[in-house]
């Protein structure tokens, strides 16, 4: 087949792009660790099972590429990946990459370099998710359950984007207007307005009615909030790590890439919090 390469395709940002690819009747394969049974462009689709990528790549020519999560080096996994994908002449990969670099992960960087070398391969840099307030995330999943923000970013702001957004610069890149842009090889995705956790809590409780509290904490205490929430100890430690780097002002910026790509501006964070406001109210509480 002739089509897109969905991985992570049935995850936030993927299985919106699945939707916006189907929608103007695109070619889809769907890769996803647990592909969804009756779906027949679903795969199975393993970042640590190798003998899962063959059928993933035979015959795409454009590839929209989600690194393995929870991963502070994501390169060994992904470069015999993208190796494969050379060889076979796949055309355009668009890796979801991220704006908030880990500590300590050149692998993450060397992996947006070797996307960034081929000629048509294109790194999207996404700002922090507008769905990260949402459970199960364990941002959204405190706020859920305690009506509050732990967090060591103190007034730190973050140009946060939601995740159909993301999508949304990705399709045009695969399949609208926007496929042939060859020249531009990273675009830097973010929000219109960069908020602090304090500015997001407040906007959740004005459109809620319910108060969200931010309480501040040190990157020790953080790390191992994450950590008693899932999350592996060295991937616990980087994300307690950005939060530090939040608080200097590192992440403090925005940018016009998605109404470029899209000719629509990216949703504000009132608009997010309207969508979904239910899910942290009373009755939000009650349906989970």
């Amino acid at each position: 087949m002739t089509g897109v390469l969905v991985t992570g395709g049935t995850g936030k940002t993927g299985s919106e792009l699945v939707r916006l690819l189907r929608g103007k009747g695109v070619a889809v394969r769907v890769a996803s660790r647990n592909p969804p049974a009756g779906d027949p462009d679903a795969v199975r689709f393993d970042w640590d099972d190798p003998a899962t990528h063959p059928a993933a790549l035979r015959g795409v020519d454009r590839i929209f590429l989600v690194p393995p999560v929870n991963a502070v080096d994501p390169l060994p996994l992904v470069e015999p990946f993208l190796v494969q994908a050379r060889r076979l002449g796949v055309r355009r990969v668009v890796l979801l990459g991220s704006a908030i670099v880990l500590p300590n992960a050149p692998g993450a960087l060397e992996m947006a370099a070797q996307v960034q070398a081929r000629p048509g391969w294109v790194v999207l840099r996404a700002s922090g998710f507008m769905q990260n307030f949402l459970s199960p995330h364990p941002v959204g999943e405190r706020i859920r359950r305690h009506g509050e923000i732990r967090t060591a970013a103190g007034d730190g702001r973050v140009g946060w984007i939601d995740a159909r957004d993301i999508a949304a610069a990705a399709f045009a890149l695969l399949a609208g207007p926007g496929v042939e842009f060859a020249d531009q090889r990273d675009y830097l995705l973010t929000g219109p307005k960069a908020l602090s956790y304090r500015d997001a809590a407040a906007i959740i409780t004005a459109h809620t009615g319910r108060p969200i509290r931010v309480v501040p904490v040190g990157a020790d205490e953080q790390a191992a909030g994450y950590r008693a929430a899932g999350l592996p100890a060295a991937f616990a430690a980087a994300l307690a790590a950005v939060e530090d780097g939040i608080r200097t002002g590192r992440e403090d910026r925005v940018s016009t890439a998605v109404l470029t790509l899209t000719g629509r501006p990216p949703r504000t964070f009132a608009e997010f919090v309207q969508e979904h406001a239910l899910e942290w109210t009373d009755d939000g509480m009650l349906e989970h």
